[in-house]
């Protein structure tokens, strides 16, 4: 059940408060694989000196295809478990052309974080396309230009969309008019880069001089290096292959292949050029919960909505915090990750239920999507 309220007084074309977590979604009979693949990345900067991008790829799977729990963790005692897949499954043979959906994880996540929204968005007809970071994820160890570079992110979204194009598998089978991308938290911030939004860090200091305790402020939004500050500022100080990099922030990373971008609760709305947002002429749609003390939505998902023209915001009640919206939580992992696994459970799957089914709807129509017959 959802009350829709329309702001007539903005540039925003509706704000949906959701009252309540459960919502009727349709059940999504397709079965997925997924596969592990590497692209070419501009990742030497941030720690990786390959230069090379592991992303999972996601896509509908041939009828018949048996799949299973997909576990995240150590063989037997997962961390996290969410969604059924299959390893290297066959690809399904139709339709010919299948939208695509580059995900970006947050800040010290990994490519499996959105694991729910991935397989998901397979199962209705989408190839999708997960990306670790680089420097910025929780399997290697962090850099402190992976964490302070993080315009730097929507680079890897466009390499991972060239990557993807050129492989055999997927290249051919991808539309390359409807190609959308989907971000959490700091990958929120992400999508949003891409379809044109430019951040300036140096916006970050007014903010954090008014609400020094903020997460973003006070280092509990970079828990991987929460002094990354000033880690950076002393890098910038002696590295200038650095400071170049850093004195790139306010470059648009915009990639004109994307077409449509769903932020799900987008971090440093404070440091975002608000005429960027205004410049933005792809559908956005921006989903948080009410209960987020990370990326509270009063300085983040609301203000982007607001002044992104004709963006969809849709606001969880209290109950749904940040860590919300990461893959559920097993046994194991609420014991190991108790500040993530918090409202681990049913309620946290329902969440996920109709979050995809946020995702699908607003992809089917903003990337003009035929329904199946």
């Amino acid at each position: 059940m959802r009350s829709r309220f329309i702001n007539a007084a903005s540039t925003l074309t509706a704000i949906v408060l959701v009252l309540v977590i459960r919502v009727a979604c349709a059940a999504a009979d397709a079965p997925v694989g997924y596969t592990n693949a590497s692209v070419a990345g501009n990742t030497a900067s941030r720690g990786d000196l390959d230069n090379r991008l592991h992303v999972v790829v996601w896509y509908p799977a041939a009828a018949g295809t048996q799949t299973q729990p997909i576990e995240i963790g150590p063989p037997g005692v997962p961390y996290f478990v969410e969604s059924q897949g299959a390893l290297d499954a066959p690809f399904a043979a139709a339709p010919a052309r299948l939208p695509f959906v580059v995900v970006s994880h947050g800040t010290g996540g990994t490519s499996m974080d959105l694991s729910w929204l991935c397989a998901g968005l397979a199962a209705r007809g989408y190839i999708v396309a997960s990306v670790d970071h680089p420097g910025n994820n929780a399997l290697e160890a962090p850099t402190v230009a992976g964490n302070a570079v993080w315009w730097l992110r929507a680079d890897d979204l466009s390499r991972v969309i060239d990557g993807v194009l050129k492989m055999p598998r997927f290249g051919a089978r991808i539309d390359r008019d409807r190609i959308g991308a989907a971000g959490f938290s700091l990958g929120g911030y992400t999508v949003l880069a891409i379809a044109g939004a430019r951040g300036d860090d140096r916006l970050l200091g007014p903010y954090c001089a008014r609400k020094p305790t903020t997460a973003v402020c006070s280092g509990v939004a970079t828990p991987m290096m929460p002094d990354v500050a000033a880690k950076a500022a002393a890098l910038a100080a002696s590295d200038p292959a650095f400071r170049a990099a850093m004195a790139s922030n306010i470059t648009s990373h915009r990639d004109v292949r994307v077409k449509a971008v769903f932020s799900i609760a987008p971090a440093l709305g404070p440091a975002i050029v608000p005429e960027s947002l205004a410049a933005i002429d792809v559908p956005v749609a921006v989903v948080a919960g009410m209960g987020d003390p990370i990326v509270p939505v009063l300085d983040n998902a609301i203000p982007d909505a607001l002044g992104i023209p004709n963006a969809e915001l849709t606001l969880f009640p209290k109950v749904v915090g940040h860590y919300s919206f990461l893959t559920d939580c097993a046994s194991a992992g609420r014991t190991t990750f108790p500040a993530i696994c918090g409202d681990a459970g049913p309620g946290r799957t329902e969440l996920h239920r109709a979050t995809t089914a946020l995702a699908a709807a607003f992809f089917d129509r903003a990337l003009e999507i035929a329904p199946q017959l």
